[in-house]
């Protein structure tokens, strides 16, 4: 296992909770330590999206998400909204790198404005202002001005915009090589080495 500064991954309410998941799956996979915060939004969308259904406390959630992707001990932490006493609260527990996967609209703007109103907002606050590598999947169609101002705000900062928009020259066969796609532009901003999907002018 990773024993370096771990990663961080938020799930708020926006589409896209199969992004989420498949990465979390594979940054454990990858041997990482990952810390995981999901708005209550993000639990709806999951159960809505996905078979499966994550109990409220974040002690129970991490004990649901250690069996699924089979975490060895220590490798995952969850946290709650409001647990303010977490590391990622504090630039002096910041994680390597925090993606926002999915990320609403509002969550952008939160950030975008420094709010830190819960443990994600403040998180990704933390991770700016520490120099970090801060990466979010906004999924929303069409995007307002305000959304674009907001987004070119952090874009300015640093922050990495990533749209969840899969590409399709790899010529995908089922939903799962779509969303490897995304996994895999998000896996390439923080450096992890995967296989998931085709490059661009490799052949199988």
């Amino acid at each position: 296992m990773n024993k370096t500064t771990p990663f961080a991954l938020a799930v708020t309410g926006a589409s896209g909770a199969p992004y989420a998941l498949r990465l979390l799956e594979v940054l454990l996979r990858q041997g990482e330590r990952v810390d995981v915060m999901i708005s209550s939004p993000g639990q709806i969308v999951i159960g809505m999206e996905t078979e499966l259904k994550l109990p409220g406390r974040p002690a129970e959630i991490r004990r649901v998400l250690a069996a699924r992707f089979a975490a060895d001990e220590g490798q995952l932490r969850v946290f709650g909204r409001e647990e303010w006493t977490a590391p990622l609260a504090s630039g002096s527990g910041a994680p390597c790198a925090m993606v926002v996967c999915p990320c609403t609209t509002g969550t952008l703007a939160s950030i975008a404005a420094g709010s830190s109103n819960n443990l994600i907002e403040r998180a990704a606050d933390v991770v700016i202002k520490e120099g970090r590598k801060l990466v979010l999947v906004p999924r929303e169609t069409p995007f307002s001005a305000i959304h674009l101002e907001n987004m070119l705000k952090l874009a300015r900062l640093g922050v990495v915009i990533l749209p969840p928009n899969p590409g399709f020259y790899q010529q995908p066969g089922s939903i799962e090589d779509l969303v490897d796609f995304v996994v895999a532009r998000i896996l390439d901003q923080l450096a992890i080495e995967n296989d998931l999907s085709l490059r661009w002018g490799d052949s199988e």
